[in-house]
This record gives structure tokens, C-alpha cells and sequence, in this order.
């Protein structure tokens, strides 16, 4: 097994049901303390993916570790350092969200104090205080899924699952769990994150692979994926032909490669797709306070590990 030291490892994993090969020969590494990403359309192998890494479902073929600890021979162990959030929120209706917290706390056996004080805690991280002693039934889509993920914290797992968190939120909740999330990540909480909304992996997660057909068909930052299929591209419409060297002088500062253009049949508009280039991170050092402003360069949140921020930005944050 590859770098037994990562929090989650997986070698050739194989998951069937029947002729379906749900899970077809899967590599992973999540290094630990970030927010790793698995992006693919619905059916691709997402979830099933998660439930061979969190024991429940067997592997039909190869290997795969939490915190070093084999998933199919030591599953008891594994569920012990685990959190994990499905598709759909698992909360009591009936009971209170504090009732709910104190349910899992004594599912893993943790004392009545440390029940007490963890979930007065997430409480008040995930801003549910003054709907703590309310009973569930009567929570929105948000409230729920944010009481999910405090359950599944309960513990202090060092390794969380969330599988497609925001599914079914409306823009607002789903920023707000995106910025949850991120904060897990500042903790040092090693979050799998499936999803299969692209700007949702583009925005939190370090690293990201696209699993297809139960198949793993890329991997990389968002950057590097982005590369793979070209780089964004800027198309252009000019009005008037001869107008058409002066636009392109004026474009070439922000390609990095040639200029293709395409005349109308008319003769007078023509349309240049240009790839762009994308800014050099050579200048930018990381934001040393995790803000969450957008970097004005990369567009991409300062707060992210592994993002580049200008200088200005990085001495702007650091005054405050």
C-alpha cells in the first residue's frame, strides 16, 4: 500500500452488484488535514465508493486504510476514528438537537461531561443555539443538515465523509455549509467531500478526482484539471474586420497561446477564442491568516490550502 501514512489510502478498489461494477479499480491517497474532493455525475461510484471506505460495504477487490487501519479486517476500529454524513440528513425527528448530540455521544461512549461541553460546543460553532432544545421536525433543509455534520463530529473523528453535503440547499444554506466546511479544514479535520457540483469542488477542495463508470478518468488540483481540457477561453466578436490586428495586439497580453479566428459569412464579424493565461503564482505567498476574501488573481478563495494569494492581498490581511 502506497503511503500508509495518509489518512485514507485505496489500491484497485472493486465494488459489484451483480454484472454491475459499481467501484471499478479506484486509487486514492487523501493526505491528511485537507479537503480532498471526489467529483462525478450521479451513478458514477461516488457513494459507493464511501461506503467500501467507511465499512459498510465490503470490498470484492483490493485494499483500502483509514489512519493506517485495514477497512475490511478491522472495521470496528475504523468506524471509531470515522464521521460520516450521507446524501440525506440522519437526525431524530422527535427529539431536540441537543437530545440528538447526546444520542450519538453516548453511542460512542463518551462521558456525560464530555457529551455535555462537545455539544454545547458545536452548537454554538454551527449556529444552532437558539434552536438547540427545538425539536427537529421543525427545522428547514439547512438547520438539519448543519445538526447532521455536528453529529458526526460528536467524537472528533480525525477523518470526515461528507457525501454531496449541499444537495437540495438553496444558494444561501449552501454558502454557508461551504464556509462549515472550510472551517473543518482550518481545524486540521481531514474532510472526503463527494460532490457533483463543479464550482462546489473548485471552491473547497485541495485535491480533486473524477470518477466515471465507477472508474477514476482524472485527478489533480482544480487548476491542473482545468488544463487538461484546454484552460478557460475568451471568444470575441469585432465588428468591423479592419479593427481586427489592433484586437489582437490588445488580447496577446492574456493568452498563452496562438489566436484562432473565424470570419462570418458576411466577411465583417469575426470571432478570436483565445485560451487565457492564468496569473503566475511566483509573486503570491499564502495568506497567513486564512482569510476568506477572494484572491483577485487566482478568483479563488485566499482561505484554501494550496492557494496563491498576490502580495498585496498577503500584506493587506496580515494588517487586518
Amino acid at each position: 500500500m502506497p503511503d500508509a501514512n495518509a489518512a485514507v489510502v485505496a489500491e484497485g478498489l472493486v465494488k459489484t452488484f451483480g454484472p454491475t461494477r459499481a467501484v471499478d479499480g479506484i486509487d486514492l491517497v487523501v493526505p491528511r488535514g485537507v479537503i480532498y474532493g471526489l467529483l462525478g455525475p450521479n451513478g458514477a461510484g461516488k457513494t459507493t465508493t464511501v461506503r467500501l471506505l467507511t465499512t459498510l460495504l465490503r470490498p470484492d477487490g483490493g485494499r483500502a486504510t483509514v489512519d493506517g487501519i485495514d477497512v475490511a479486517t478491522r472495521p470496528a476500529e475504523v468506524r471509531a476514528r470515522i464521521g460520516l454524513t450521507g446524501q440525506y440528513a440522519a437526525v431524530e425527528e422527535r427529539l431536540t438537537a441537543r437530545e440528538n448530540l447526546n444520542l450519538i455521544g453516548r453511542l460512542y461512549h463518551l462521558g456525560r461531561s464530555e457529551i455535555s461541553a462537545r455539544g454545547t460546543d458545536l452548537l454554538e460553532r454551527f449556529d444552532l443555539v437558539d434552536a438547540a432544545d427545538r425539536v427537529v421536525k421543525g427545522y428547514s433543509g439547512g438547520m438539519r443538515r448543519r445538526l447532521d455534520i455536528a453529529m458526526s463530529l460528536i467524537a472528533r473523528p480525525s477523518v470526515l465523509f461528507l457525501d454531496e453535503p449541499t444537495t437540495g440547499l438553496d444558494p444561501r444554506s449552501r454558502l454557508a455549509m461551504w464556509e462549515l466546511i472550510e472551517e473543518l479544514e482550518h481545524d486540521g479535520t481531514t474532510v472526503l467531500l463527494t460532490t457533483q457540483y463543479l464550482d462546489e469542488a473548485d471552491r473547497l477542495a485541495q485535491k480533486i478526482i473524477v470518477i466515471d463508470t465507477g472508474k477514476v478518468i482524472a485527478n489533480g488540483t482544480s487548476d491542473e484539471l482545468k488544463d487538461q481540457i484546454g484552460g478557460d477561453r475568451l471568444s470575441v466578436t469585432i465588428a468591423r474586420s479592419e479593427n481586427l490586428q489592433s484586437a489582437v495586439d490588445a488580447l496577446r497580453q492574456l493568452t498563452t497561446g496562438d489566436i484562432e479566428v473565424e470570419v462570418d459569412d458576411d466577411g465583417t464579424h469575426l470571432h478570436a477564442a483565445i485560451p487565457i493565461r492564468r496569473p503566475d503564482g511566483a509573486s503570491c505567498s499564502p495568506c497567513p491568516r486564512r482569510c476568506r476574501r477572494r484572491c483577485p488573481q487566482c478568483r479563488g478563495p485566499a482561505a484554501n490550502t494550496g492557494r496563491r494569494v498576490p502580495d498585496t492581498h498577503r500584506q493587506a490581511c496580515s494588517r487586518g
